[in-house]
C-alpha cells in the first residue's frame, strides 16, 4: 500500500469510487516499438531519434489516429539485438492486423509509416499491454509493475510493459491490442483472471475500462449488458445505433449470439465534481461519468 502521507491518484480514485465505465481512449491502430532505454515523460516524442525519422513515423501515424507506445519485454528482457516493432489494427469488420519488424538503426523505423498503409497479417495472438509508465505516473510504476511481473509469468510471448496508455487513476492498466479493450483497476490477481478469460473469449464487467472503437455512452452500454448478462466474447454485442438528448445518450445494441436479441439502454452522463485527476496534475479538474439506467429488450 502507498504511504498514506503522498497524494496518489489511483488511490483517491478508489476512495472517490470514479466509474470504470466508458472511460477506454478510442482508436483502432496501434504502433509498439521495443525502446530498452529509459522512457521520458512524453514517451516516444522525447526519446533520442534522428529528428527527420521521428516527424515520418509521427506523420505517418497522425494520419490514421494510430497511437504510438514504447513497450518492452519484463519476461526474458534483451539488452542487445534489435529491437522490434509492430503495427496493430482493429478493423471494422472486426478483422485484427498486425504486422512486426525489427530495427537497428533510426532508418529502420521508417518501415512503420509503409505498414500503416497496409493491412498486415491474419491469426496472430493479441498482445497484452501493461503501463508502467511511472514517468508519466507514480501510480502507473506503482500499480503496474506488479500486475506485468504476474501475467508475464504466466503469458511472457504475449505481455509488453508499455508508456502512457490513458486513465492514470485506473492504474493498473492493462490493453488488449489489437482487440481494443480497456481494463483498469487491477492487481497482480484481478489481471491475472481478466486476461485468462479475455484470452478465453469471455470478457466481464468488472474491470472493463471499455472498446476503443466506441464513444464513451457506448462503452457504457455494452459495459452494463456485460454486467446484467454475464461475460461474453468481443464482437457477440454491436452497437447499432445511437441518439442523444442533452445529457441522456439511447443507445441500441444486438447481441449476435446465441441468437439476435436488440436492447435500447438509457446512458445519462454527468460532470462529476472537480478532483485531481493524476499525481503530477495539482489542478482538480472534472470529468464526465456515464452511467447506464435503463436495459430494455426490443
Amino acid at each position: 500500500m502507498p504511504p498514506s502521507d503522498r497524494f496518489f491518484c489511483a488511490e483517491a480514485a478508489r476512495i472517490r469510487g470514479d466509474s470504470l465505465a466508458g472511460t477506454a481512449p478510442r482508436g483502432a491502430v496501434w504502433v509498439l516499438v521495443e525502446y530498452r532505454g529509459a522512457w521520458p515523460t512524453n514517451g516516444f516524442d522525447g526519446i533520442d531519434l534522428e529528428p527527420e525519422v521521428k516527424a515520418h513515423v509521427w506523420d505517418a501515424a497522425h494520419a490514421v489516429r494510430a497511437r504510438i507506445l514504447l513497450v518492452r519485454r519484463l519476461a526474458r528482457p534483451r539488452s542487445e539485438g534489435p529491437g522490434r516493432w509492430a503495427v496493430l489494427h482493429h478493423e471494422p469488420s472486426g478483422a485484427y492486423r498486425q504486422r512486426w519488424g525489427t530495427w537497428t538503426r533510426d532508418a529502420d523505423l521508417l518501415e512503420i509509416a509503409e505498414a500503416l498503409r497496409t493491412p498486415g497479417g491474419l491469426d496472430r495472438p493479441p498482445v497484452v499491454l501493461v503501463c508502467v509508465h511511472g514517468q508519466h505516473d507514480i501510480c502507473c510504476a506503482v500499480r503496474g509493475r506488479p500486475v506485468a511481473k504476474a501475467l508475464s509469468r504466466l503469458w511472457p510471448n504475449l505481455v509488453w510493459e508499455c508508456t502512457h496508455v490513458g486513465g492514470d487513476r485506473f492504474a493498473a492498466n492493462v490493453v488488449v491490442v489489437p482487440d481494443g479493450v480497456y481494463y483498469g483497476d487491477l492487481d497482480a490477481d484481478s489481471a491475472t483472471e481478466v486476461v485468462r478469460e479475455h484470452l478465453a473469449g469471455r470478457i466481464h464487467a468488472r474491470h472493463l475500462r471499455g472498446y476503443t472503437d466506441l464513444a464513451p455512452p457506448q462503452q457504457a452500454a455494452v459495459t452494463a449488458l456485460l454486467a446484467h448478462f454475464g461475460p461474453s466474447g468481443r464482437h457477440d454485442y454491436a452497437v447499432t445505433g445511437t441518439s442523444r438528448d442533452g445529457d441522456v445518450w439511447r443507445v441500441r445494441v444486438e447481441l449476435h449470439a446465441p441468437r439476435p436479441t436488440a436492447f435500447d439502454i438509457e446512458v445519462h452522463g454527468h460532470r462529476t465534481a472537480p478532483h485531481r485527476l493524476t499525481c503530477r496534475g495539482p489542478q482538480p479538474s472534472a470529468t464526465v461519468a456515464y452511467e447506464a439506467r435503463t436495459i430494455r429488450p426490443v
